[in-house]
């Protein structure tokens, strides 16, 4: 594997920024210094760029296998990396949902075939599938994913004793998705009552209320304290259940974690009105003070990482009325962009950016060697030049998909390099896939 010198870049690590070069070598950092000097090695002159660890997204559905018209690993895993996310964990419910062991090795298998970013699968729960998820291998698998809502095929786990055994039982962390679904039947039904087929967008986040989301997260909560579970609850959606999370430190003491997603963090209900289907994702967007209140819970570390929830579906479908629209879209490629714009808009800081995308996630999954810039660590990287803008623009999107919620938008940042496992798989719009990213293995 070629070696490489990244020179005067301003690194953002651990709280710190600070001015260094990076030897790469054998997937890995080797040093880390001044006015180093190595023969042989790709000079990268970073000057005036910021050097981050790579993104680590623990929420994406890639769709492979059986919906590989939405989407497949590998045009998805590209346009990660495009965006310097350099490994992502990958939901269960595509088709068949990954509930056997067996099914879950498969997906590893074409991850190993596929994949340009580094990968990890999770193991999918039901309420009949409790023997396959004690079997799951926890140094080499990310968690478990129960879904407390709706979802594809068979993965609504709403058997109460059900998840009393997985709670009580979970080998490792147990990732859930968190709305009530009874509610959430109960306010679409109303909602039916009065507008018959009409009901549209807007409506969204009024029949995947709050209520939805604060009944079922503050059940998994309670769950987990009552059986002592490892639990991270996915892209947390009102300010109200921001505050059923402590911001205990140091973050690997914390049993009860949460993410915040991209949409969640950009968009408010008043978007519905110019992007509607769009901007369509369960659990849905919705107040402006929600959206503030999860941001301040970013921020003072009641929630702990960030992520994507990258969810893709064509543009014929997301076309469709509302109530025929799926829920979900891509965000891989813009993820970290729209970061930085909110760091240029006085919203979060750099370090901060780094924490909640790499750091906190390498803490709260037990990765291996990852998700920090530290010498005998992999070389997973994303250098950044803050200070060069583009428009996202149908002819630039790499997602299978072809659209984005971000369409129009213009981007003050750039990512220019991307390193995964000490490849340098993206260079200045341009790919190098002859090395594939790694399985993710974890400390546990």
């Amino acid at each position: 594997m070629a070696q490489y010198l990244i020179k005067n870049a301003t690194i953002v690590n651990e709280g710190k920024q600070f001015v260094a070069d990076v030897y790469i070598k054998n997937q890995r950092i080797e040093k880390i210094g001044t006015s180093l000097s190595v023969t042989g090695a790709t000079e990268i002159n970073a000057e005036g760029k910021f050097l981050f660890p790579g993104f680590i997204d623990d929420q994406v559905h890639f769709r492979e296998p059986g919906l590989t018209h939405k989407a497949e690993i590998y045009s998805e895993a590209k346009a990660a990396v495009a965006g310097g996310i350099t490994s992502f964990m990958e939901m269960p419910n595509t088709v068949p949902n990954a509930l056997t062991q067996e099914l879950l090795a498969d997906k590893y298998a074409i991850g190993s075939k596929k994949s340009l970013a580094n990968y990890s699968f999770f193991m999918g729960a039901s309420n009949d599938n409790l023997e396959e998820v004690l079997k799951t291998d926890v140094k080499n698998v990310c968690g478990i994913k129960v879904f407390m809502g709706s979802s594809t095929g068979n993965m609504l786990v709403d058997n109460e004793k059900t998840l009393e055994e997985i709670f009580k039982n979970a080998p490792t962390l147990v990732a859930t998705h968190c709305e009530d679904e009874a509610t959430i039947r109960r306010n679409l039904e109303v909602f039916k009552q009065k507008y018959g087929e009409n009901i549209t967008i807007d409506m969204h986040p009024l029949i995947r209320s709050e209520e939805a989301c604060y009944l079922s997260s503050s059940f998994a909560v309670n769950l987990a304290k009552k059986h002592s579970t490892r639990l991270h609850i996915l892209h947390i959606s009102t300010g109200k259940e921001t505050f059923l999370f402590d911001n205990i430190t140091p973050l690997k003491d914390k049993k009860i974690t949460a993410e915040a997603c991209i949409h969640h963090l950009w968009f408010c209900d008043e978007d519905y009105k110019t992007k509607g289907n769009w901007i369509k994702w369960n659990p849905a967007i919705k107040t402006v003070a929600d959206r503030d209140q999860i941001l301040k819970a970013v921020l003072d570390n009641h929630i702990d990482v960030i992520a994507t929830d990258h969810a893709p579906h064509t543009i014929e479908e997301k076309s469709q009325i509302y109530p025929k629209a799926p829920a979900g879209g891509p965000l891989v490629q813009h993820a970290f962009n729209a970061l930085f714009e909110m760091y240029h808009q006085g919203k979060i800081s750099l370090e901060k950016i780094a924490e909640k995308t790499a750091h906190n996630l390498a803490i709260c999954f037990q990765i291996k060697e990852r998700g920090f810039i530290r010498e005998g660590y992999y070389a997973d990287l994303a250098l950044v030049d803050l200070n060069a803008s583009y428009q996202v623009e149908k002819d630039n999107i790499l997602a299978k998909c072809g659209w984005s919620p971000f369409e129009g938008q213009i981007f003050n940042s750039k990512i220019t390099h991307t390193f995964v496992s000490g490849h340098l798989a993206y260079a200045n719009g341009e790919f190098d896939e002859s090395v594939l990213g790694e399985r993710l293995k974890f400390d546990r």
